[in-house]
């Protein structure tokens, strides 16, 4: 999927959501247990009540690889119903890779060719030769890991040089690799302030900003900062729609606050004259 038809998808819906389907096991809802799937059932009913208002969906990949055969069979079943029942939603795989090379190339293929994932998150520590393999596909898209919602993110990403960033450097070099047409940045919503200097160093790339929701990161201040004028955002939430109920109504439930902050998002939207 290229940018104008990731735009065009977010003016028709009227929202930049993306559902994370961090889809643990050990949280589905008891009655589906019971199935010969119970993550793949799961996911689909999650999908089916939500792709109305919902433009991405993230699978984060640990989920699934952890259980094994059995996760990856729950994964490619996922994917397949997604391309052919809801063809116009963007797919990231949240799988964080980044390594040498050769290796990079492997997990390019087995996320963006075998399992035809429309984009995949890169960690950039390793520098170019790990994140170029990635953006050998056309209209596939990387996203790099900038500056995350996590505590540790101390650790390291805010780290300066010269007066630069650790974060920011990564925005200004990576550049050097890709563009608007196939980059994107991680942008946790709980530095929801830095938005404002992070734009200034990638005013045009779209960023996926998770953290909304159960992390307590606030939408209205995401896009307050960072929304630009193709909107520029995928707002990520997982636990908050995926498990807020566990009952045999869990779909439903999924959908209503799926909803919900499709309307907060239409609203914000249109106070952007994008609408």
């Amino acid at each position: 999927m290229n940018y104008t038809a990731l735009f065009e998808q977010i003016k028709k819906k009227k929202s930049f959501l993306c559902v994370g389907l961090d889809s643990d096991i050990a949280k589905i809802p008891a009655h589906l247990q019971q199935v010969a799937d119970p993550v793949f059932e799961f996911n689909k009913a999650v999908i089916d009540a939500t792709a109305g208002v919902t433009i991405a969906y993230k699978p984060n990949i640990a989920f699934y690889e952890s259980r094994g055969v059995e996760g990856w069979q729950s994964l490619e079943k996922t994917v397949t119903y997604i391309r052919q029942q809801y063809p116009e939603i963007f797919l990231i795989a949240d799988a964080k890779r980044g390594d040498i090379g050769n290796t990079s190339q492997m997990y390019a293929k087995a996320f963006l060719e075998t399992l035809n994932f429309d984009a995949i998150t890169v960690a950039p520590y390793m520098g170019e030769d790990s994140v170029t393999p990635f953006l050998q596909y056309p209209e596939k898209w990387v996203i790099l890991l900038a500056l995350t919602s996590n505590k540790g993110a101390f650790d390291f990403q805010f780290r300066e040089d010269k007066g630069v960033k650790l974060y920011e450097a990564v925005l200004r070099k990576s550049q050097e690799w890709g563009d608007k047409q196939n980059m994107m940045y991680v942008v946790g919503a709980t530095k929801a302030e830095m938005l404002g200097g992070i734009r200034d160093i990638v005013p045009d790339h779209f960023l996926l900003v998770p953290g909304v929701g159960a992390q307590g990161g606030s939408l209205q201040e995401v896009a307050k900062y960072g929304m630009n004028s193709h909107c520029g955002l995928i707002v990520n939430s997982s636990r908050g729609i995926i498990f807020a109920d566990k009952t045999e109504q869990f779909a439903v439930r999924a959908g209503e606050e799926a909803r919900k902050l499709q309307g907060e998002m239409e609203i914000l939207l249109k106070e952007k004259g994008i609408l």
